[in-house]
């Protein structure tokens, strides 16, 4: 099995290691940093080690695994097919007129402010640690970022792309992409992105950056069954 078809157990088992809660049937990451978790198989020791980590007030998102039968005590609340994408090269195009910068600690509040405008993806309050983000200004305002989130290796994932409502159509999330793709690549790492499959104009959008479709994966977003 090729490890991208479970991105997520083998984030938790290399690049996430530090941060995972669980054993060896089932992790979740740091509920602060993400709502990722992934069991090693699907059996049902695995899906009873995988309910043990839930709580009461926070998801559990899987990709790439099968999850139409939940686990017990639990209910998937929303399921979607994800299109991922990989990228070997990058596409170049005439830089926007913008300077970008990295993003730290001291964007932390601007960063999640951004993406709960834009919902570009889940982001947690320390999401923004998991990896190098870049993002552009305008007159102080944080207009744009994008950056990285699962890590295993020989591939990063791409993510947190998001461009506030007022400063899109300008290229700018697609040239922060650019920027974070070549970064990776330069570190010897294959750039991956998930999307939902059936928007078909993202899908596009991110083939003119380099990425094509390397397979359709199932996502399921778990929660605790209530009474």
């Amino acid at each position: 099995m090729h490890p991208l078809d479970r991105p997520v157990w083998h984030t938790l088992r290399s690049g996430w290691a530090a941060l995972a809660q669980g054993d060896s049937q089932a992790m979740r990451l740091d509920p602060a940093y993400g709502p990722f978790a992934a069991t090693r198989d699907d059996g049902p020791d695995s899906l009873i080690a995988l309910a043990s980590l839930a709580t009461d007030d926070s998801e559990m998102w899987l990709v790439g695994q099968d999850v139409a039968v939940a686990p017990p005590g639990m209910t998937i609340a929303r399921a979607a097919t994800l299109a991922q994408m990989v990228a070997t090269t990058v596409s170049h195009a005439p830089a926007p007129p913008y300077e970008w910068i990295v993003l730290g600690e001291a964007d932390a509040e601007e960063m999640r402010a951004l993406a709960l405008l834009t919902r570009p993806g889940p982001f947690h309050p320390l999401t923004h640690r998991l990896g190098r983000f870049i993002g552009v200004r305008d007159h102080g305002q944080l207009v744009a970022m994008a950056g990285e989130r699962m890590c295993l290796p020989g591939f990063t994932e791409v993510s947190g792309v998001c461009t506030h409502p007022d400063f899109r159509g300008r290229g700018l999330a697609a040239a922060l992409m650019r920027i974070v793709m070549q970064a990776m690549l330069e570190r010897g790492e294959t750039p991956f992105l998930h999307a939902y499959a059936a928007h078909d104009r993202t899908i596009a959008l991110y083939e003119t950056l380099g990425f094509a479709v390397r397979a359709e994966l199932p996502m399921a977003v778990l929660v605790r069954r209530s009474g």
